[in-house]
């Protein structure tokens, strides 16, 4: 398999976020042919399309970071049975002007985390719908949600073998996703 760059793109900006702790298991996990880099998206101001014809120089720059990777995996919390706004921030910054979407046909994953049992379901599900409609072919399984990520983690190290057994399934079939849908 050829090598392939993968944007991480971890929707919580919290210092000790379970989602970034997940991010940088799974990277640890990541067969070789994924080299695999985390985008940070605090940084963005807020999209207004006022500013379309004349962007802040950090939209350019995350806009054309995006268009240099051939895949993206997306590692999300769930505020209020959706993403974060920093996340939905991200992604309409990288999906403007409309008709010049830096996610554009680029294969997906997601993963949702969160310290309660639901596992971040209403974020990921909420997150896939806008994926469709950026024409980013999303994988469908292996599904990820981690629930109660607080119990397996001991400071950065992931400590729950069964949940590092399956993010290293669900790595490795994302691998071959990647694969199947870049270009």
């Amino acid at each position: 398999m050829a090598s392939r760059k993968i944007a991480v793109i971890v929707g919580s900006l919290r210092k000790e976020s379970f989602n970034r702790k997940v991010a940088k298991t799974l990277m640890l996990l990541a067969p070789p042919q994924l080299d695999m880099t985390i985008v940070e998206i605090g940084q963005l101001p807020l999209y207004n399309q006022d500013d379309d014809d004349a962007p802040p120089a950090t939209f350019t720059e995350f806009r054309d970071k995006i268009k240099g990777f051939d895949g993206v995996l997306f590692v999300t919390p769930e505020y209020n049975r959706s993403v974060p706004g920093v996340l939905k921030n991200a992604i309409d910054v990288g999906s403007r002007p409309y008709g010049q979407s830096a996610w554009n046909g680029k294969p997906a994953g997601v993963v949702s985390v969160s310290p309660g049992a639901i596992a971040g379901f209403g974020a990921n599900h909420h997150l896939r719908q806008s994926l469709v409609f950026l024409n980013m072919p999303a994988m469908q399984q292996p599904e990820a949600y981690i629930g109660n990520i607080s119990k397996h983690f001991d400071g950065d190290k992931l400590t729950d073998e069964s949940t590092e057994k399956f993010l290293k399934t669900f790595i490795d079939a994302f691998a071959t996703w990647v694969e199947r849908h870049a270009d």
